[in-house]
């Protein structure tokens, strides 16, 4: 069992009957994503902090930090509102990353509205177009570092060289590379494009790693299966810029909570205990500024 405090960096929180939030995702009509699977056993009306503390609370979670979940929102800062209400009554989440369309020319705007809650901490605008290149989101992430915004982002793997060169064009901003790169496959050849476009997208010093979701694309994982990829993400980021999540409900679809913290506690067991702490808590503490002087709790 793992001995050290966690903080879970890739939590999802909904409500299907919430009246101003949307999950198309969720949805009984919903597509099953390719890589994910089936998914119904996810799929329940609603799934809160108070559902997620209760389910993890024998995990020693010290902190948890929610990405967005809402997705056809009119307003994503009504997320931003939900969640907040959750930390200021339950102290969970004490992290939160919402969304926000860096296309739109009120993205200033919106970001401002978001950082009004005091326990937001970074964006995700999940999206598989050219995004990268597109001058328009470009405006959009720079106007990140005014509020000291974390970008989590799940580039396509073809993508990652963009991807430096955003985090290069824009240092003042920390590029989070979600689901430690969202590896899609498991073969041997895939393995080696994605460890050499993780160790390339590493060079800059902006770029950190969430080691999260891996049972997406590895439904009947072991911590054997597992090892590889968590090793090879650490090699490439180094201890200082590598963390964990659980994807937490999605990847309860392959495993338990516990099944996943023990396996990350497992896999880095050799390291030293301060880097173990680091890769298990205070890296994130760090970079998505998780101190109880900055966050509500």
């Amino acid at each position: 069992m793992a001995d050290l405090p966690f903080v879970d960096t890739h939590v999802h929180f909904h409500d299907l009957g919430h009246p101003r939030l949307r999950y198309e995702w969720l949805e009984p009509d919903a597509p099953h994503d390719p890589v994910v699977g089936p998914d119904e056993a996810i799929r329940a009306r609603r799934y809160w902090a108070d559902d997620f503390v209760a389910e993890t609370r024998f995990h020693n979670v010290h902190k948890v930090v929610h990405v967005q979940a809402a997705i056809g929102t009119d307003d994503p800062v009504e997320e931003t509102r939900w969640l907040q209400a959750f930390a200021d009554r339950l102290g969970v989440p004490h992290g939160i990353v919402g969304y926000a369309d860096l296309t739109r020319p009120d993205t200033a705007e919106t970001l401002a509205r978001h950082a009004e809650f005091p326990n937001f901490r970074g964006i995700r605008d999940l999206r598989y177009d050219a995004y990268l290149t597109d001058e328009s989101w470009l405006r959009g992430y720079a106007l990140l570092e005014r509020h000291e915004l974390v970008c989590c982002d799940d580039p396509l793997l073809e993508q990652f060289p963009e991807a430096r060169r955003l985090a290069e064009r824009v240092p003042g901003v920390t590029l989070c590379i979600d689901h430690a790169g969202y590896p899609r496959h498991r073969d041997s050849e895939y393995f080696r494009r994605w460890r050499d476009a993780m160790r390339d997208i590493a060079k800059a010093p902006n770029v950190v790693v969430k080691i999260s979701g891996l049972g997406q694309a590895d439904h009947r994982w072991t911590t054997a299966s597992l090892r590889p990829w968590v090793l090879e993400c650490i090699d490439a980021f180094g201890t200082e810029r590598a963390f964990f999540g659980t994807n937490w409900p999605v990847d309860r679809l392959y495993s338990s909570y516990g099944d996943v913290v023990n396996a990350y506690a497992d896999i880095i067991s050799d390291f030293a205990e301060a880097e173990r702490r680091a890769m298990f808590s205070g890296n994130a503490e760090r970079i998505f500024r998780l101190g109880t002087e900055e966050a509500a709790t």
